[in-house]
């Protein structure tokens, strides 16, 4: 089978008002911020196929006709990624994501102690591997800055008591920043939007460009917006990273990220277990995050691609779950486990078993495991994303 979906959209308050109605030739701004475009069979938001059935409940009637034997025999009986379109106006939570065995253990107590789902830290019992790849310019943080690196940018920017909290490592300091008084708080946000728009300490970095700048504007960004919040500190420890178009960035469980702005293709694990660490309203629970928390610096891996054949670029991960990929010009994709396909400019055909599904920019189509090949056309110079399983690769802990 194949079938064009009809795809929920989230309005988080940290949402474009142009980018997907863009994108999908709708008008705009539009009324509401449009953050994500869901693509999948998450409980909370599944697409729905055109007689107006869930897709989540398509594959509980039929989770081996749907998705496969082998994808059920090791992954379960539902889809397991969900495909998003996200755009970031303005920056979203700092966060991280548990591992597969710390989303069914905590799932599970706070089941067992009676907390509603939605009212704790766990929506579901699976991990949340993602991979972002953009479609603009995307910037984000992601991962621990190697220390000596934050040192200076700590000292630079007037705040020396941070820079010395690094001595027994950033998961520390995390949590003395997220445990802050509130007045000390905001001095210190204040001190660093101070530090970072001046240039207290040097003649080249409050100047345009120099060492930092990049940093000092994320800073500067980050203070106006949230003035009272510990995450704007938390932030000074991670990476700033810029992904252009056709780049990908993977974040496995623990790495603690947040996306600033842009907009990119989001694919995970069918999970929606997020621990927040700042930069939000929502809940955030200091000790289970910092039990999650990966503390090891380094620099983030960007990945630019790989070329699977003429026509196909895919953008490996470790990742059982999910495997995106980019598509252009003409190819025949093989039957198996199920597939999603994310039209994101001109236009894509795609055929299979005699039935054909037209896409413009903006929609998707599902196709199930069973039946034949797929063939897929993307106009030139139009592009694609295909979404499919990844169960030759190792697991992810």
């Amino acid at each position: 089978m194949i079938a064009l979906l009809d795809n929920p959209i989230r309005p988080y308050d940290w949402g474009s008002r142009t980018a997907i109605a863009r994108l999908q030739g709708r008008p705009s701004p539009t009324a509401a911020p449009e953050a994500e475009l869901w693509i999948g069979a998450h409980p909370g938001a599944p697409s729905r196929l055109p007689d107006g059935t869930a897709l989540s409940d398509r594959i509980a009637a039929d989770p081996v006709g749907e998705l496969g034997a082998p994808t059920v025999a090791e992954l379960g009986p539902r889809l397991p990624f969900l495909a998003k379109v996200l755009a970031a106006e303005r920056p979203l939570s700092l966060q991280v994501h548990p591992t597969l065995a710390q989303a069914r253990a905590g799932f599970s107590a706070e089941r067992a102690a009676g907390v509603p789902v939605g009212e704790g830290n766990y929506a579901d019992d699976n991990h949340k591997p993602e991979l972002i790849c953009a479609l603009t310019d995307f910037r984000g943080l992601a991962g621990f800055r190697p220390l000596d690196a934050t040192r200076a940018l700590l000292l630079a920017l007037g705040v020396p008591e941070l820079a010395d909290g690094l001595t027994d490592g950033p998961a520390r300091l995390v949590g003395e920043l997220l445990r802050l008084d509130p007045a000390r708080c905001r001095q210190l946000v204040a001190t660093v939007a101070a530090g970072a728009d001046f240039g207290t300490a040097g003649a080249d970095f409050g100047t345009a460009g120099g060492e930092f700048a990049v940093e000092r504007a994320c800073a500067v960004e980050l203070a106006a917006a949230y003035p009272s919040d510990p995450g704007v500190l938390v932030a000074l420890l991670l990476n700033v990273v810029t992904l252009r178009p056709g780049e990908a960035l993977f974040l496995p469980a623990g790495v603690p990220h947040a996306y600033l702005s842009g907009v990119g293709v989001e694919v995970m694990a069918n999970s929606d277990n997020v621990l927040r660490g700042g930069l939000t309203s929502k809940r955030i629970d200091v000790p289970e995050l910092l039990r999650l928390l990966d503390g090891e610096p380094g620099l983030p891996a960007i990945e630019p691609g790989i070329a699977v054949s003429a026509s196909e670029w895919a953008y490996p991960t470790p990742a059982r779950e999910f495997q995106l990929s980019r598509l252009s010009g003409s190819l025949t994709l093989p039957a198996g486990g199920p597939q999603i396909v994310l039209a994101t400019a001109g236009s894509v055909t795609l055929e299979r078993d005699g039935a054909v599904c037209e896409l413009a920019p903006g929609q998707a189509a599902y196709a199930s495991a069973s039946g034949g090949a797929l063939d897929v056309r993307v106009t030139d110079p139009g592009t694609a994303f295909r979404v499919r399983t990844n169960l030759a690769a190792p697991g992810v802990a």
